[in-house]
């Protein structure tokens, strides 16, 4: 098998680029990016070690994809993935990057009428209504309620049936966009195609900062011992996500590149679910626990633009029709993200520090 990687020298990308070819040393991989993100840098040499192939390009640019060969699969994983980008006036990057960029790998893709495996992401769901949703406020977290005024939710989490109306940040419109013309290059030109909405995904070799990435910098900082601080929903720290391994993620796209037909056409949530979530205040608790160093932090009661209180990712339809769900729990992320510091730390000190 031959499978092109977008944003292959990505976290997310170069994770999945190694581990397909340490699983199966005799496929082709190709790993294409354009080096934008600051760290990105150091995956190279993994990349080559593990004998992926690295394409430096840009999706932007169509002819950069004249360089690459036919391939059986194209696993989309690039994206400016800050929620913050293009909330300052210039949506320039982040629309030609999440947008542009995916119709040029929708094209590659259906010119070697290749599989189409894209990572979209929760941001989709639009802020305000998850804003309204019922909640309950726990001793250490907020708690989604089984009662609410919408359907697509429950204490379990955010289904994909949840209702898209409304504003998500422009990083979040950028994605669902792409999506509705993934799901027409599907319907009309046959592309066998498979959307991933993912939550925050997390692990080692992620860059991590205050807009995306923020397990990796919540660690990074008790590691470094510097400030954090409790920003929004009354400083408490009580807002929760759930985290997604990368090597989790990484079995779901396995499955998922070897049973396109089972799962083509469809939309589908993957996250860490509410088994593999928690709060800021509960993540400081592992951190201190696992680093052994307690760090400052600070208390801004005042909400961030974009922000949300809680999200959690409901497995139900994916874990129903492909049999996958999340195994590996925060606190293993915790360890295993301290560890990866502690054996980086020259390299990545200026990055995450």
């Amino acid at each position: 098998m031959k499978i092109l990687i977008t944003g292959g020298a990505g976290f997310v990308g170069s994770s999945l680029a190694i581990a397909l070819k340490t699983n199966y040393p005799d496929y082709q991989v190709y790993a294409l990016d354009n080096l934008k993100r600051r760290g990105s840098e150091l995956n190279i040499p993994r990349l080559k070690k593990a004998g992926v192939e690295f394409v430096h390009g840009d999706i932007r640019n169509k002819e950069d994809f004249d360089a690459i060969p036919a391939v059986d699969t194209v696993i989309e994983a690039s994206a400016e993935p800050s929620v913050l980008a293009g909330l300052d006036g210039t949506p320039d990057y982040l629309i030609n990057t999440n947008l542009v960029g995916t119709v040029n790998c929708l094209n590659y893709a259906l010119k070697h009428k290749a599989g189409f495996i894209f990572l979209s992401t929760s941001r989709v769901y639009p802020i305000k209504t998850i804003e309204t949703l019922n909640f309950v406020e726990e001793e250490t977290r907020f708690a989604l309620s089984d009662e609410q005024p919408v359907p697509g939710v429950s204490s379990k989490g955010i289904g994909e049936d949840f209702p898209l109306n409304g504003a998500r940040s422009l990083y979040g419109t950028t994605k669902l966009a792409s999506e509705l013309i993934i799901q027409e290059y599907n319907e009309f030109y046959n592309l066998k195609t498979v959307i991933n909405r993912c939550g925050v995904i997390t692990g080692p070799w992620q860059m991590g900062k205050v807009d995306q990435g923020v397990m990796v910098l919540w660690i990074a900082k008790h590691y470094f011992e510097q400030q954090l601080g409790y920003f929004g929903y009354g400083g408490t720290g009580k807002q929760i996500r759930d985290m997604l391994h990368v090597a989790d993620l990484y079995n779901l796209i396995d499955w998922q590149l070897h049973n396109l037909d089972k799962v083509d056409g469809e939309i589908l949530n993957a996250g860490g679910g509410l088994q593999s979530s928690a709060s800021l205040q509960e993540l400081t608790k592992i951190c201190q626990e696992v680093t052994g160093k307690t760090i400052p932090i600070k208390v801004v009661p005042e909400n961030r633009t974009a922000d949300i209180r809680l999200y959690v990712t409901d497995n139900t339809k994916v874990t129903a029709l492909t049999g996958w769900e999340p195994k590996i729990g925060i606190r293993q992320i915790v360890e295993e993200i301290t560890a990866w510091l502690g054996e980086n730390e020259a390299d990545l000190a200026p990055i995450l520090k």
